[in-house]
């Protein structure tokens, strides 16, 4: 495989990333520095973990993989969407640390929720012979990098849209979840 299709690869699985790290800043409004590298780490981590993974199941788990990986990244992205929703309805005094989506169980959620896809390319690139670690830095690189920019875009954002921006951070991420789920329920069986 050339750099050029694993770079345009990379950037593909990135994309859920980037959008879930813009969504999470604007709701937070103006993340600190390690809510930004926990965001950014933790997506680029999972996004190289996930390929390796796909791999190492080659080919003999697709089938059942791709029974139900689109489930989960829905359930997940809507779960922690949905927390945002609410906790946007509660003062700032209110929501405390509880909300903060870059820590915790909510951060491992995201992360996964994000890179489902990227176990699936793990999969294919086992069926293809493709030397996975080289693959694995590299999609891990450009989903942390993208998800560093998402946080930087949210950030401008957050601060001008205000009290929404937990409503609008939240709706994104469950738009996300339903695009994932769209795309796999329109691909079939």
């Amino acid at each position: 495989m050339n750099g050029w299709t694993l770079l345009g690869i990379a950037i593909g699985l990135a994309m859920d990333a980037f959008a879930a790290a813009t969504a999470i800043s604007v709701g937070l409004g103006r993340p600190d520095a390690r809510q930004t590298f926990r965001l950014s780490w933790h997506f680029g981590l999972f996004q190289a973990l996930m390929p390796v993974i796909g791999w190492l199941a080659g080919q003999t788990v697709v089938r059942r993989v791709q029974a139900w990986d689109h489930w989960v990244a829905f359930g997940l992205l809507v779960f922690v969407g949905g927390r945002m929703l609410l906790a946007s309805r509660r003062s700032p005094e209110e929501r405390g640390l509880r909300s903060d989506p870059t820590r915790g169980w909510s951060l491992v959620m995201l992360s996964v929720a994000t890179s489902i896809d990227a176990l699936a390319v793990g999969m294919s690139f086992a069926a293809l012979g493709v030397q996975i670690w080289s693959a694995a830095v590299v999609i891990g690189a450009v989903a942390a990098a993208l998800s560093l920019l998402g946080v930087a875009i949210g950030r401008r954002l957050g601060s001008r849209v205000g009290r929404w921006a937990g409503v609008a951070g939240g709706l994104v991420l469950i738009l996300i979840g339903c695009r994932i789920l769209w795309g796999h329920l329109l691909a079939g069986p």
